[in-house]
């Protein structure tokens, strides 16, 4: 029963091997010449000008969240899309209701104001 997974244990240590071993290829081979420009923090090409740690405007993470909720949902079209012959209407009109309900949710956060940005 074990010897079934044997293919993907190997394709798993073959996929940490390519990457570890690429990687202290890099570390090996990479030229070492670093200076006072290099070493510095870049931060949208100027100086860092205050503390790292500073408090973010919370609209900041709002929109973030947005993106990966409506990413993510979104991300449920692809293998929709590819099986949606197989799947009859039934599918269809499913997929037709989920995606009337994401409208639905990007229309009140828009009109609430969630992604306006000052």
């Amino acid at each position: 029963m074990l010897e079934n997974y044997l293919p993907i244990l190997i394709f798993i240590l073959v996929g940490i091997l390519v990457g570890v071993g690429s990687l202290g290829l890099g570390y090996l081979l990479g030229p070492r010449r670093p200076d006072q420009e290099k070493d510095s923090p870049y931060e949208c090409g100027f100086e860092a000008f205050e503390n790292a740690r500073l408090k973010f405007d919370v609209r900041y993470y709002l929109v973030a969240i947005l993106f990966i909720l409506f990413d993510l949902e979104i991300a449920f079209l692809f293998p929709w899309a590819v099986v949606l012959d197989d799947l009859g209407v039934f599918a269809f009109w499913s997929m037709v209701i989920f995606l009337g309900i994401l409208v639905v949710g990007f229309i009140y956060e828009w009109k609430k104001g969630a992604l306006e940005w000052e």
